[in-house]
């Protein structure tokens, strides 16, 4: 069986007797074959020529760090790419895949199967339709229809699934997973993609509201209501009329406070501090906490009741370290907003992508987002390579395999702890325990922060001088 010349395919390889006989073969099976011995050298055949197939090697000069592939499938995302490497890779094919390549085939390769391979990447180029109009493009799936959730991991599409079937009801929403695993952003996508999307969405950090003003955040106050208190002002609650109220932090309510925010969620109304008349509200409360709720109840330090109105529905996020290759989609999807305006760093090297995906994660999206924003600063080249990354990232090189034999005979719990317990004394490290910037570097209050290091017995000022 013979194709027709209109076949062009770009092949680029360094190995000259590589180059050669694939480039012979495959103009003996019909193929225009154009052959180059670098990414440059190819990157310029695409400018000039059109292809229906690349067919490329990853280790080659001009493509170390995978720039022939990315900019495939930036600039030529119709033309199918296959991967044919002799240095094979963990990240390299993770990298490779999530690029969007048609196959990656391990050198030495059969004729035989590299011609299979070829013939089902262009057969498949044929069949794929034109683009879909606006008027004829069927309902978005949930990747497209939730872009602000990054991932396609199967906890990612499990929460996705759950996210779309309850976000047009009014039921009352609990959040839970470790910090920084994404509780607000999800929050937020549920708020954006309900009927309350055009009213307001108020955020309430339980942390950074005393006890004794509670009441007047929450409810607002009149005029002369306390010493202090000279003018009428509005809560924090009325603002979320027909919207959502986010309360972030929900264990870390005290107990009296819980006592009077269950009584406004069950009577939909509350009296501002000083007045005698109540202010209705209809609002959809969406919480959030780190903490084991049910366990807060059992040990007496939340409220029952409260517990079961506002967990109608209980989400638990996953940890970023459960999500797989959506720590690289992460990483690609931050790297261009976290980078200065004239960094020339674009990308991530090999080693860099392979120390994400061992590395714990113990802060989350929270910490891989401050982990790529240093990395994009500090780097003077076009790719964030292993030495800009932080101490504790690149210290798993000599001691991850230990630190994985302590995870596997501790409890989830003990490993939870033990990796907050890092994070904590890490930032305060860094910071030579100035709190409000460790604080602000863990996307904290102040407040939370001493809360954290109390719970965890850290004192800043061992960390000072």
């Amino acid at each position: 069986m013979t194709n027709s010349p209109q076949h062009r395919i770009l092949i680029a390889d360094d190995e000259p007797l590589y180059l050669r006989t694939t480039g012979e073969l495959l103009r003996k099976s019909g193929y225009d074959c154009v052959c180059v011995p670098n990414a440059q050298q190819a990157l310029e055949a695409l400018q000039t020529q059109p292809f229906d197939l690349i067919l490329s090697d990853l280790n080659m000069p001009g493509n170390f760090k995978l720039e022939l592939l990315r900019a495939g499938r930036s600039n030529w995302s119709h033309i199918p790419l296959i991967v044919v490497t002799g240095v094979p890779s963990i990240p390299s094919a993770i990298e490779s895949i999530r690029l969007g390549i048609t196959d990656y085939l391990l050198k030495p390769v059969k004729f035989e199967d590299l011609l299979s391979s070829v013939r089902r990447a262009i057969s498949s180029t044929e069949k794929t339709p034109p683009p879909a109009t606006t008027e004829d493009r069927g309902p978005l799936n949930l990747s497209d229809r939730y872009p602000e959730i990054i991932g396609n991991s199967a906890p990612v599409m499990e929460l996705l699934e759950i996210i779309d079937r309850l976000a047009e009801s009014d039921a009352n929403v609990l959040i839970t997973g470790e910090s920084g695993t994404g509780k607000e952003v999800v929050a937020r996508a549920i708020h954006q993609h309900s009927h309350r999307k055009k009213h307001n969405f108020q955020v309430i950090d339980c942390t950074a509201i005393p006890e004794s003003l509670f009441e007047s955040v929450l409810y607002g106050h009149v005029k002369g209501s306390f010493t202090g208190a000279v003018k009428d002002q509005a809560g924090l609650l009325s603002l979320c009329h027909q919207g959502t109220a986010f309360f972030d932090e929900l264990g870390e309510l005290p107990l009296t406070s819980q006592a009077k925010l269950l009584r406004a969620i069950q009577e939909s109304k509350f009296t501002p501090v000083g007045k005698n008349s109540q202010i209705e509200v209809d609002t959809r409360f969406i919480s959030a906490t780190n903490r084991d709720l049910e366990t807060e109840v059992k040990e007496g330090r939340f409220r029952q009741d409260l517990f079961y109105r506002l967990g109608v529905i209980h989400i638990e996020l996953p940890p970023l370290r459960d999500r797989g290759t959506d720590i690289l989609q992460l990483a690609e999807h931050f790297l261009p907003e976290l980078k200065p305006v004239k960094s020339p760093v674009n990308g991530f090297s090999a080693e860099t992508l392979e120390c994400f995906q061992q590395y714990r994660w113990p802060g989350n999206i929270r910490e891989l987002r401050n982990v790529i924003e240093r990395a994009a600063t500090l780097s003077r080249t076009d790719c964030i390579e292993l030495n800009d990354l932080p101490e504790q990232l690149r210290r798993q090189e000599t001691n991850g395999e230990a630190s994985s034999l302590d995870l596997q005979t501790a409890s989830r719990n003990e490993a939870v702890e033990t990796a907050e317990h890092s994070y904590l004394a890490s930032l305060l490290e860094k910071y030579t325990g100035n709190i409000s910037q460790a604080a602000q570097q863990a996307g904290l209050s102040r407040q939370g922060m001493h809360k954290l290091l109390k719970k965890h017995g850290l004192s800043a000022n061992d960390y000072r001088n």
